[in-house]
């Protein structure tokens, strides 16, 4: 997420042992004792100035610099109750929690946590928590409401689960979890529940409809324990990458026919880290460059016409990106004339335009203002809708 403070922590996290009391209570196989112990020292939220724009304030948030939450300490430190994995009476836990909240006033007005939870990489439930947090950027910088996420991967032992989850307690953070493990997901929901700690069960709900979909019950298996990281998929995707490497920039084109997927397009269209990108999804990619003056291979002309893509861009969008990548190169004013002055980049452009309207069967993608992931979601899109001759859209238009 642009706009956010990220802490990822894997394992069993520093800042929550050392949050607790050193001396813990061992732990048996029906209980987990924690004692929490508040530090002594006041921490003061980030103070923005007021001469920061709205950008400037959301650089800094990009940056990476944590932005604290004030804790006001009554008393020197506060012994937290014990969280039992046979879950006792809500009454019980709710007057101890009480008592924290009681004992330390939290400013909310500071960075508030999101703390993510996953017995595999994590990468399931981060991205589906940044996706959201997309929809709060108004807040996040207009409003100068900064969010830490913290990402705990890898826990699949009830202990470090309950000693994250205390944690997220004394700091009123939210949970949010992928734990493929029923018995697990439901000790952490149970003991948010019991804490009052807001929390979501990422994972549980789609695993839950898929099953009723199926009639069929799910392994319960973490993604690293039911596949091996060394599989089928893991090996084509290897594969895929060194195939776009030695394939990029029109390189080996008789080799057109062995890629899954064809990029066409003039110089500075995004078809190389396109072509990256999809690679790493397990597609090999070859990219053809349209440049004046030469020809393009025959080879292009006699593949399947599913497997091709054409691109488009903006002139003046175009223009700039090259004049920023020939200063970057340091390339001499006459080169830098020739490639990026607007009518050299126009005429590029009229040249791919006939390219594609002489192959009308190529789907010609308009890049500007897109990100690689959602240009990538078109082409795949299109790609399997081409393969699997279902309902082929409109052809020659660009998407």
């Amino acid at each position: 997420m642009a706009f956010l403070s990220a802490v990822k922590l894997q394992g069993r996290p520093p800042s929550i042992s050392s949050s607790l009391n050193p001396n813990p209570k061992p732990v048996g196989s029906d209980s987990v004792s924690l004692d929490v112990s508040i530090p002594d020292s006041e921490r003061k939220p980030r103070k923005f100035s007021s001469k920061l724009s709205r950008w400037n304030r959301a650089r800094t948030l990009r940056s990476g610099v944590k932005v604290d939450r004030t804790v006001n300490n009554e008393s020197n430190s506060t012994t937290g109750p014990i969280v039992n994995m046979n879950f006792p009476d809500i009454s019980t836990v709710e007057s101890d929690v009480s008592s924290i909240n009681r004992d330390h006033e939290t400013d909310f007005t500071a960075a508030k946590s999101i703390y993510i939870v996953s017995d595999g990489t994590g990468w399931t439930a981060e991205h589906a928590v940044n996706a959201a947090l997309g929809q709060f950027d108004y807040c996040l910088v207009d409003r100068g409401c900064p969010v830490n996420t913290h990402l705990f991967s890898g826990i699949e032992d009830r202990e470090t689960l309950m000693e994250i989850i205390k944690q997220a307690a004394i700091e009123g953070a939210m949970v949010m979890y992928t734990l493929a493990d029923p018995s697990m997901a439901e000790a952490a929901m149970r003991a948010c529940k019991l804490w009052s700690i807001s929390s979501l069960d990422i994972l549980g709900p789609i695993t839950d409809a898929i099953s009723s979909h199926l009639g069929a019950n799910p392994s319960g298996l973490s993604r690293g324990v039911s596949n091996s990281s060394l599989n089928e998929d893991y090996f084509k995707r290897i594969e895929a990458i060194e195939f776009t490497i030695k394939h990029d920039d029109g390189a080996l084109p008789e080799n057109l026919e062995k890629a899954d997927i064809v990029l066409v397009g003039v110089s500075r269209t995004g078809k190389t880290p396109l072509s990256t990108y999809l690679a790493q999804k397990g597609y090999k990619v070859s990219n053809v460059p349209i440049v004046n003056g030469v020809d393009l291979p025959r080879t292009l002309f006699e593949v399947d016409s599913r497997k091709v893509f054409g691109l488009m861009i903006n002139p003046v969008v175009l223009q700039g990106i090259r004049e920023a990548r020939a200063k970057s190169l340091g390339l001499g004013s006459g080169f830098e004339i020739k490639y990026s002055e607007l009518r050299s980049v126009r005429e590029e452009l009229e040249l791919a335009k006939r390219i594609f309207a002489e192959n009308p069967s190529w789907p010609v993608i308009e890049v500007t203002e897109r990100a690689i992931e959602e240009t990538a979601a078109v082409v795949l899109r299109l790609y399997d809708e081409r393969q699997s001759n279902r309902a082929m859209p409109r052809i020659s238009k660009c998407y």
